[in-house]
């Protein structure tokens, strides 16, 4: 069957070269009908005007695997709070995102994943998981970033409390995606940063013990040559790894990076194999083309050079 679309006076005519006429729509519905097809993510998390991490990484990484790309922003940053910045301006937004979901919900929007990555205070992380409730389906991933912390430290403003309250925003996940020192947090287990097989695997799976289905950890290594990623599928009992050249220096904004791809994986329906890998090979990538740019290295990672890179490994799969 041949189909021609003829447009007039915004109405579009839908054509088969065999049978005439089909049917007409108005060319607002079929656009409509068009953006439908697309996968759809939302991510929740701040932006900082400078610096690349949160949503000025997440939004460009996961639009760039075609996936069209909402956002909540937490709060606006000028700058991130990473070392290096000081006196930075910060609004907080947690009073707009109620509102949003609201709205949101109004026009039954509905997402083929939801991601979040920093959240500020205990309260933003309490309307997350309400925002999960409304737009969380059988059909549709949840992932969480539960950014606490790394080098086996909180970061600045976090305590105990709000620990807490991310484990129970992890138990209504499907992926949750923490670094070893938010795994040693999430646990209530010392921080350590030479461990083997086994142990990843024990802690995977007291991590499924908290209520999601599948953890992955980021920034796994067994020796200095190589590191990746780790993951187990509680209900398949299943564990997974996937493992590139490691390059030895600290890369700010690597795991935003590696969670927005992995996110965007699991929107495009990808295995749990497949997102690692993508995941794994997309970080290097970008680690790559900072080494050049070394000086860059403490406010972020040149992940635009390597986009078309990206679209490339979509494309394979």
């Amino acid at each position: 069957m041949t189909v021609y679309i003829y447009v007039q006076h915004n109405t579009a005519i839908l054509i088969d070269k065999g049978m005439g006429l089909l049917y007409n729509y108005n060319l607002i519905n079929v656009i409509f009908e068009r953006m439908m097809m697309m996968k759809k993510v939302v991510t929740i998390q701040d932006i900082s005007c400078f610096g690349k991490c949160s949503l000025t990484v997440a939004l460009p990484i996961i639009s760039a695997m075609g996936i069209e790309t909402a956002v909540i922003p937490t709060a606006v940053l000028s700058t991130h709070t990473g070392e290096g910045f000081t006196d930075y301006t910060f609004r907080d937004l947690t009073s707009d995102i109620p509102a949003i979901a609201a709205h949101w919900k109004s026009m039954e929007l509905r997402f083929d994943a939801l991601y979040t990555g920093y959240l500020g205070s205990p309260e933003q992380v309490d309307i997350i998981s309400d925002f999960f409730d409304s737009f969380g389906r059988r059909d549709n991933h949840i992932i969480v970033d539960p950014v606490l912390g790394d080098a086996g430290r909180l970061y600045a403003g976090f305590t105990s409390s709000f620990v807490e309250k991310m484990k129970k925003l992890c138990a209504k996940a499907d992926f949750i995606i923490p670094n070893m020192t938010e795994v040693s947090f999430l646990l209530g287990i010392p921080y350590t940063d030479s461990y083997d097989e086994a142990y990843v695997k024990d802690v995977l799976r007291r991590l499924a013990g908290l209520g999601c289905r599948v953890p992955v950890i980021t920034g796994v290594h067994f020796d200095s040559l190589m590191q990746g990623a780790a993951a187990y599928d509680s209900e398949k009992d299943e564990f997974y790894f996937s493992f590139d050249k490691n390059v030895d220096h600290r890369f700010h904004g690597t795991g935003d990076i590696f969670s927005s791809v992995f996110t965007g994986a699991c929107a495009l329906g990808m295995s749990l194999q497949q997102c690692l890998d993508i995941a794994v090979k997309f970080t290097l990538d970008c680690i790559e083309a900072t080494v050049p740019n070394i000086e860059e290295t403490w406010y972020g990672s040149c992940f635009e050079l390597c986009l078309g890179k990206l679209i490339g490994y979509v494309k394979e799969k």
